[in-house]
């Protein structure tokens, strides 16, 4: 047993000195956090005010953005397992009469796998508090982003859409 959790130690340090991200091994039916989602392709913005059913949590300044896997899903209507959608909430704030990205609520993930998330529509969803690349706000296993996305279901769950 001491062996073993030796060997393990010694994956972890060497994967720190080599600069390997450590959340890319998450715990079984959680989602990593994107890193890089910003140099992905970009699929729209939109602003959810005060009064939208979803202001609360969701109020702000929406970017949304497709990996590669998912921007072929998204041309094709077929995603493959990998595929991921990351979308960027930011406060929107009032800058004489145009609205302006302020500090970031949350990032919002939702990545492909048939197996690990067969409860969900084979999709596996994710929040990330403001900046943080590992405090996880989603504490249902995804269930109350899935319920949402339902409505979607003949998109396999995916509100986005490619636009030329």
């Amino acid at each position: 047993m001491k062996r073993k959790l030796s060997v393990l130690g010694l994956v972890f340090l060497l994967a720190g000195i080599a600069g390997f991200p450590l959340t890319a091994w998450s715990q079984p039916g959680q989602v990593d956090y994107p890193e890089g989602y910003r140099q992905w392709t970009h699929l729209k913005s939109m602003v959810i005010q005060k009064g939208h059913p979803l202001a609360n949590p969701f109020e702000g300044i929406h970017h949304v953005y497709a990996n590669p896997k998912a921007e072929k899903g998204l041309k094709s209507g077929k995603y493959e397992k990998g595929s991921v959608f990351a979308f960027d909430l930011l406060e929107a704030q009032d800058a004489g009469s145009a609205l302006v990205e302020g500090p970031r609520k949350l990032v919002g993930v939702m990545k492909k796998d048939n197996k690990r998330f067969k409860s969900t529509g084979g999709w596996g969803f994710e929040g990330f508090a403001g900046d943080s690349t590992t405090k996880r706000l989603v504490t249902d296993g995804g269930v109350g982003c899935y319920q949402c996305h339902t409505s979607q279901e003949k998109k396999d769950f995916v509100f986005s859409t490619f636009r030329k």
